[in-house]
C-alpha cells in the first residue's frame, strides 16, 4: 500500500504537466510513416451536424406540418436520436433491401398505406426479436393478439416468425384500428397502445386527433418515430447514411415445397433435401419445433433455395 502511495506522488506533478499541455488548440497526430498530421479544432471543423427538420411530411396520405413548436420539439428529438444510431440504423438498411420489397407488396395487396411498413422498422428493426414481454417477430405480436389475427402458435410452429403471415396479420389489425379512427396515425399509435387504450384517451381527453392528445411517452414518441424513419430511409445522404449496391443485404431466393404430410423429423428432411438444419430455420424462422405436423386437408409451405448457387450464398 506504501508503494502505491509513492507512485501517487510521483504521478500527480506528470498529469498536472500534461493537462496544461492540452489545452492547445491544435492537435497533433502521428502517422504510419512518424510525420505529424496537423487537425484544427478551431472554427468547429469537428462539430456534429444537426439533422435538418422539414416545414412538413406527408404520412400515409395525411400532411403534418411543424410550424408548431411542440411537434418541431417531438420531430427534432426523434431526428436526433435515430440519426446518431449509427449503427442500428445502418444494419436496418441493410436489412430492408432484403425484406421490404416483400413487405411493401403484401401492404399495397391489403391496401394498407406504404408509409405503414415503418411500423416494423420501430418495432423490431426487421429482425425476429422477443421483447421483454414475449412480442415476437418482425411486427412484435404478442400471443394471444397473433392466434386473434390468424397466426398459428404452438410448439412446432410460430407464426409470428412468417414474414408474410405476420405482415399480413399487422395489416389486418390496422385496418381495423382505421377503420375504428379514421385517421392512420391513431391506427398507428393503436398498434403501440392498443385501440381500447387510444380510445379511452380520446374519450377522456375530448379531443379527435393524435396531436392534442397527452400520452405515455412511449406512445407519445410513436408516430414522431415513424416520421424520423421515413425521413431518414427516403433522404439517407442527407441524413449522413451512405450505403453502395455491394453494402446492402441481397433477397433471398427461394422455392417452395409444399409439404402435406407429417415431417417426424426436421433434420432428415433437410438432409433429404441436400441442405443443412440451419438453412431450413433461417428461411423459416416460422418452424421452431423438432417435427412439423400436417393436418387432414391441410400443407406447408417451406422455402429452400432456389439452387445450390444460392445454397452458398445464403450460407449453406
Amino acid at each position: 500500500m506504501g508503494k502505491v502511495y509513492f507512485l501517487l506522488i510521483i504521478l500527480i506533478p506528470f498529469v498536472s504537466s500534461c493537462s496544461n499541455k492540452l489545452e492547445a488548440k491544435e492537435i497533433k497526430i502521428p502517422t504510419e510513416k512518424k510525420e505529424v498530421k496537423t487537425v484544427s479544432t478551431e472554427n468547429n471543423q469537428l462539430r456534429w451536424q444537426l439533422p435538418k427538420i422539414p416545414d412538413e411530411i406527408t404520412f400515409a396520405g395525411e400532411k403534418v406540418e411543424f410550424d408548431d413548436l411542440d411537434l418541431k420539439e417531438r420531430l427534432d428529438y426523434e431526428l436526433i436520436v435515430n440519426n446518431y444510431w449509427h449503427s442500428n440504423t445502418y444494419i436496418t438498411m441493410k436489412l430492408a433491401h432484403r425484406w421490404l420489397p416483400e413487405m411493401k407488396a403484401i401492404l399495397k395487396q391489403e391496401g394498407v398505406p406504404e408509409d405503414l411498413i415503418y411500423v416494423a422498422i420501430i418495432e423490431s428493426g426487421l429482425r425476429n426479436v422477443v421483447s421483454p414481454a414475449g412480442a415476437k417477430g418482425f411486427w412484435q405480436f404478442m400471443e394471444s393478439a397473433g392466434e386473434e389475427y390468424g397466426l398459428i402458435i404452438n410448439s412446432q410452429v410460430d407464426e409470428r416468425y412468417h414474414l408474410e403471415k405476420s405482415t399480413r396479420a399487422a395489416c389486418m389489425y390496422l385496418k381495423k384500428a382505421y377503420r375504428k379512427f379514421d385517421s392512420w396515425f391513431l391506427a398507428a399509435a393503436a398498434y403501440n397502445r392498443g385501440m381500447n387504450g387510444i380510445q379511452r384517451d380520446l374519450e377522456a381527453q375530448q379531443v379527435n386527433n393524435f396531436f392534442d392528445l397527452s400520452l405515455n411517452s412511449e406512445t407519445a414518441r410513436y408516430i414522431f418515430r415513424l416520421f424520423a424513419v421515413k425521413l431518414i430511409f427516403e433522404n439517407p445522404e442527407e441524413y449522413g447514411f451512405v450505403l453502395t449496391e455491394e453494402d446492402l443485404y441481397p433477397p433471398y431466393k427461394t422455392k417452395d415445397i409444399v409439404v402435406d404430410k407429417t415431417i417426424e423429423s426436421i433434420h432428415e428432411w433437410a438432409i433429404k433435401h441436400k441442405v443443412s438444419t440451419k438453412i431450413v430455420r433461417k428461411l423459416n424462422p416460422w418452424i421452431i419445433g423438432q417435427s412439423l405436423e400436417v393436418k387432414p386437408n391441410n400443407k406447408w409451405i417451406v422455402k429452400l433455395p432456389e439452387n445450390t448457387e444460392q445454397l452458398r450464398l445464403i450460407g449453406g
